[in-house]
Order: structure tokens, then C-alpha cells, then sequence
């Protein structure tokens, strides 16, 4: 794995090359690197590390989620500030099964630095909310509800949030 600001150097001289080959008259050289350079240029928007981590979160692999998610040794370094919500947000996931207090910190964070899709930031207030109701805090956990229904505009948590509701009541 790059540091970020490496792949757009390497990407940069890359293109470079590709100017030069083009000077030279070897068209289909600078063409083919600078269709070469795009896939750093993706890379820096879009982590290997952390898609290969949905990847495995996709399977319901959560050991292999984390051993994915351990590669990266220093996230502000390697990271976007959207991966970075990413990230957080990954771990989350991860600690909701084994460790509450833990789990609540990294969605915290997560939607602190932010998520791009609204069906994301939806989930992780419903994890909050669910942590909350674990933590009898009932105010905190309906606020977080309300948040997470108007977020899901797709309507894919309805279930999730209409159970939660019901078990809100016994509280």
C-alpha cells in the first residue's frame, strides 16, 4: 500500500513519461500510460485496502474485514478524509459484535469525518441508536432513530428501525 500523496507523484510522472513517448512519436506508448496512470489516480480516491475490506465484509467474513482493515498502520497518512470515515466506520462494524463502548467510538468518528452515501450514514446511526438503547439512553437513541429513518430514503432499514422502535417501547 502507497501513501496517498505517492500515488499522485507516481501518477504525475507517469503522465510525464506519456508526454515524453508522445514528443518521441510512440502514440500507442503515451496512450496505454496514461490510461496506466488513471489506475493510481483511482487508488487515490478509492483505497485497495478498504474496498478489498467491503469485499470481505460483503461475505459476512468479519476476521478477514479486520485483517484487511490491520494492513493500514497509519490511516491519517494513507488515507482520505472520506476513507478515513470509511475506515472508522469498517471497525465499527467489526466492534458492535464483540466490544459496545469501542464500537460507539469508531462510528463516532466515522460520522465525524464523514460517509459519502446517506444509506451508510443511515446504518451507522442505527448502530448508535442500538448502542444507545443498550445503554439505557433513551433520549439519544430516539434522536438517533429519527436521523437514521430520514436518512433511508431507499427505505432498506425500515425493518431494522421498526424493530428497534418496538424494542425502544419496553424500555
Amino acid at each position: 500500500m502507497f501513501n496517498k500523496n505517492l500515488k499522485l507523484i507516481i501518477a504525475g510522472l507517469i503522465i510525464a513519461y506519456s508526454i515524453y513517448q508522445f514528443i518521441e512519436g510512440n502514440i500507442g506508448n503515451g496512450i496505454f500510460l496514461i490510461l496506466f496512470s488513471l489506475i493510481f489516480i483511482f487508488l487515490y480516491f478509492r483505497n485497495e485496502i478498504i474496498l478489498l475490506a467491503f469485499l470481505k465484509m460483503r461475505k459476512q467474513d468479519l476476521t478477514g474485514t479486520k485483517n484487511w482493515l490491520d494492513k493500514i498502520k497509519n490511516p491519517e497518512a494513507a488515507l482520505t478524509v472520506k476513507q478515513q470515515g470509511y475506515y472508522n466506520y469498517l471497525h465499527g462494524i467489526i466492534f458492535s459484535q464483540t466490544n459496545l463502548t469501542q464500537a460507539e467510538k469508531f462510528f463516532k468518528k466515522a460520522l465525524k469525518l464523514g460517509l459519502t452515501m446517506d444509506y451508510d450514514v443511515a446504518m451507522a446511526k442505527l448502530s448508535l441508536a442500538g448502542i444507545s438503547m443498550q445503554k439505557r439512553r433513551k433520549r439519544e437513541a430516539t434522536m438517533l432513530l429519527n436521523e437514521a429513518k430520514k436518512l433511508d430514503k431507499n427505505n432498506m432499514l425500515t425493518d431494522q428501525i421498526k424493530m428497534m422502535q418496538q424494542q425502544m417501547k419496553k424500555i
